[in-house]
């Protein structure tokens, strides 16, 4: 059995291949392109890879053309974690030097004895790839655009409390067109006073509004020429300034959400899961695709629900020693899952009747804060989700949260 580890860098990698034994075998220097990437293959071939045996790689990362050239056919690749490699480094060097090509025998030396421990990537399909890029860089874009935006409310507080009082009314106040509008058209609350109401009508119109103009013009001019605090006139165009430079990046965050929005509308139904994942509660084409994107199509990835579980973060970890035992929430796991499963809970709680009795009662007669509560439902749904996907079954809330009536008479039979 042959094994390959691979340092990659920016610019150029360093590959090490090592036998059962441990006997270096080769190592290479090779440059990130394909001319690179020709010189890793060929080496690869030299030393017994075949299309039906490949040599596994470990690599510490699980992302960019290196690995996309890596996972063509049956090939196994581990993205080694970088904490772990360097845990394993200390097991063979106390003096704690470190270099690429040690680095590079060190991720091949990781998968000799323990290639069992790790993890391979996942044999998803290319659909459910492309899928995963859209919906991470959907929610980058919807944190990034909640960013700005808290940025802007905060500068806003500073020397315009109008604006917020005018926004407080709207949904996702400070994202919508017609404030990009009216801030843009008054960056400062003396100007705002100054609107007429045709100046209000006309930012309303150009921001699309088509119903309740007068009215919603009337309404905001009485907020921007009520009494507020204002700062010295220097400071407040000054800062008038600024919130319009904030205001251009969080235009263009609101631009960038939507449009990989719309992106991932059309995508994701043409899934074989989407069907499945649509029918859990709480489950909609966004919070699906993300659900998806982590967890991917291959089948085999997990073992069982309780590896989902844990890889989502839902389920508690114990530690134990001597007479000591505390059980606690999970630390380490996959973010942007855990962060999904979050929303996924809280719409559940409304979605579904049996969702709402269990979380009630985790609160009632378990003692659970809401938090806990919560993420203890978030492990239920995966276990669902998890036996629907395996099955090919839509989800059944009968089956899922059965009465506890009929769940004690069928305890008696």
């Amino acid at each position: 059995m042959i094994y390959c580890g691979i340092d990659w860098a920016e610019r150029t990698h360093d590959v090490a291949l090592v036998d059962d034994s441990g006997q270096l075998l080769a190592k290479r220097h090779i440059t990130d392109d394909a001319a690179g990437y020709k010189i890793l293959l060929d080496l690869l071939a030299e030393n017994g890879d075949t299309e039906e045996n490949p040599i596994p790689v470990a690599i510490e990362t699980s992302r960019g053309l290196l690995v996309a050239v890596l996972r063509t056919g049956k090939r196994q690749v581990f993205a080694i974690n970088p904490m772990a490699a360097a845990r394993y480094r200390d097991r063979h060097s106390v003096s704690r030097k470190k270099s690429d090509p040690g680095d590079a025998l060190v991720l091949a030396n990781i998968l000799r004895p323990d290639m069992h421990a790790h993890r391979p990537l996942q044999q998803d399909s290319d659909l459910a790839r492309a899928l995963a890029v859209l919906a991470r860089a959907q929610q980058d874009a919807t944190w990034n655009r909640q960013q700005i935006s808290n940025q802007l409310r905060s500068l806003l507080r500073e020397y315009y409390p109008s604006a917020l009082a005018a926004f407080e009314s709207w949904k996702n106040g400070l994202c919508r067109r017609e404030a990009h509008e009216l801030l843009k058209a008054a960056p400062t609350p003396s100007r705002a006073s100054r609107l007429t109401r045709t100046q209000l009508q006309a930012a309303l119109k150009r921001a699309g509004r088509q119903r309740g103009i007068e009215a919603e013009a009337e309404r905001l001019r009485d907020v921007f020429r009520a009494d507020w605090a204002h700062q010295p006139p220097l400071v407040e165009d000054a800062l008038g300034k600024q919130m319009l430079a904030l205001l251009v990046q969080l235009k263009a965050a609101c631009t960038a959400a939507d449009n990989l929005a719309e992106a991932v509308e059309e995508a994701f139904p043409q899934h074989p899961d989407a069907e499945i994942i649509l029918s859990l509660p709480g489950l909609g084409i966004q919070l699906g695709a993300r659900v998806l994107a982590e967890i991917g199509d291959d089948r085999t990835r997990f073992a069982d629900a309780r590896g989902l579980k844990a890889y989502a973060g839902a389920s508690p970890i114990t530690r134990a020693s001597g007479n000591k035992s505390s059980i606690t929430c999970r630390r380490v796991k996959n973010d942007r899952l855990n962060h999904a499963g979050y929303l996924w809970a809280f719409s559940a709680i409304t979605a579904a009747p049996g969702a709402k009795a269990h979380y009630h009662r985790r609160r009632d007669d378990h003692g659970d804060w809401h938090a806990a509560a919560q993420r203890n439902l978030f492990n239920r749904m995966l276990g669902q989700l998890y036996h629907c996907l395996q099955h090919g079954e839509r989800f059944d809330e009968q089956a899922a949260f059965p009465a506890p009536s009929s769940t004690a008479e069928t305890a008696a039979a």
